[in-house]
């Protein structure tokens, strides 16, 4: 029988290159010189911690890191910005939490999403991936499409197409 697996990873290394891009940019703008600018990526929990001094260079920051992701493949609504920044001592600091992985609560959202397409295919989540299986591959495929157009608030790919 026909499966795939919708998923929502973010590649480590294209996010390593964004910020790596981001940092390079940073540097060269000339309302950035001579302010403090930090940004670390922590690859393992996928958080980036920004440090600048004040809150319009957070703001263009965050703006800039979010262009050079998008053109690096990684979607803008990766990144969890829901914490405010806040001032430490002379400086302003955020972390931003990358969204990495399909939680419970979102694997259901996609699976009753499905179910109420009224596509004749079963689906089955497995820790943080859904495998969707189908007798066509018209019915997977209109599934595909469904969960593009459906607007979900986390980015969604579809990996192992199986005929």
């Amino acid at each position: 029988m026909p499966s795939f697996d919708i998923v929502s990873k973010v590649d480590p290394q294209m996010l390593d290159n964004a910020v790596n891009v981001t940092k390079k940019e940073i540097t060269n703008r000339f309302d950035f010189k001579d302010t403090v600018v930090n940004i670390d990526l922590n690859k393992k929990d996928f958080k980036i911690s920004l440090e600048t001094a004040d809150d319009m260079k957070m703001r263009q920051l965050i703006e800039v890191l979010v262009n050079r992701s998008n053109k690096q493949g990684i979607p803008p609504i990766a990144f969890d910005q829901s914490k405010a920044s806040y001032q430490s001592g002379k400086t302003v600091k955020q972390e931003i939490q990358v969204k990495n992985g399909l939680k419970q609560e979102d694997a259901k959202k996609i699976n009753k999403m499905i179910k109420d397409s009224g596509l004749k295919v079963q689906t089955q989540i497995m820790d943080d991936i859904i495998r969707v299986t189908g007798k066509k591959i018209d019915d997977l495929q209109e599934v595909i499409q469904a969960c593009k157009s459906a607007n979900f608030d986390f980015p969604l790919q579809f990996e192992n197409m199986r005929s």
